[in-house]
């Protein structure tokens, strides 16, 4: 893990200079066919919900979906978005919950938080804070938040399981998991998953949306979902898979449809819900 750990810090730390400096940088790699034409990252966000958001959280924004506004997030709750970036997510979510409520972001890596600290700043955000951490160690209390997001992160973990479990310890009773991520149907070829180019790049480590659903039951969660927003083409795989140096022309026809964005979604039961999955609602 601290291989991997350390190898997505240094590729997020790049686009996080890059977009400091004016360049939008893409999930699938630094190479010239990603950036704006990257499949996962492109077209998220309408213009409405970014107006007035500095051009640097934009061009760092490396998600695959648009968590803050399927969230359903409500004045006055604090919300928590794991792997946080340049801030996209964060600045949108403190517009949602007012100034009654507050939006946090956890990222590992210095030139992320120094460049969403610098975009919080620019947006005159006063509800947002910036937290330095793994996503596998919080650095928040538990039961302390009313909801978690996260854009495009979690699948780079090395111990998802850990993730999800600190995800449910912080989260209050009754509190939202609600994360856009990539995901898997089927099986995806060896090459694919043993790449690295393509673990940083958002589509080695995905779960499967089975896989997700039963992780998060085991650590606690009901009402489990997965939701697919986005479904990648073989005409999207060959970007990605020509940008993390692998045989496209090989390979593609072999991920069409089996990648996609999803939403995924659970639920913390209640305080003094001991009844089980039947009771408290279960996956779905």
């Amino acid at each position: 893990m601290s291989d991997i750990t350390q190898i997505v810090r240094e590729r997020y730390g790049q686009a996080a200079v890059q977009a400091a400096s004016g360049q939008k940088s893409g999930c699938c790699g630094t190479g010239s066919s990603c950036g704006s034409a990257d499949p996962i990252t492109r077209d998220l966000y309408a213009a409405v919900e970014t107006e007035g958001l500095p051009a640097q959280a934009l061009l760092a924004s490396l998600g695959c979906g648009n968590p803050t506004a399927l969230a359903e997030l409500r004045p006055g709750e604090t919300v928590l978005d794991l792997g946080s970036g340049g801030g996209i997510d964060v600045l949108l979510s403190a517009r949602r919950v007012g100034p009654t409520g507050k939006a946090y972001g956890l990222d590992m890596t210095d030139e992320m938080l120094a460049l969403a600290r610098a975009n919080q700043a620019r947006a005159g955000a006063t509800n947002v804070e910036f937290l330095k951490g793994q996503i596998e160690a919080i650095p928040l209390p538990d039961n302390s938040v009313d909801v978690i997001i996260s854009n495009c992160v979690i699948n780079l973990s090395g111990d998802k399981d850990r993730v999800i479990a600190e995800a449910f310890r912080v989260l209050k009773p009754g509190g939202r998991f609600a994360v856009s991520d990539v995901v898997t149907r089927g099986t995806l070829p060896a090459t694919v998953r043993q790449s690295l180019a393509l673990w940083t790049g958002c589509v080695a480590g995905a779960l499967g949306d089975d896989e997700y659903i039963g992780k998060l039951v085991r650590a606690g969660f009901t009402q489990a979902s997965v939701e697919p927003t986005r479904v990648y083409a073989a005409a999207d795989a060959r970007e990605f898979l020509g940008d993390a140096g692998l045989d496209a022309d090989a390979l593609a026809a072999e991920l069409d449809g089996k990648v996609m964005g999803a939403f995924i979604r659970a639920t913390k039961p209640e305080a003094g819900c001991g009844c089980g999955p039947s009771c408290c609602g279960g996956a779905r």
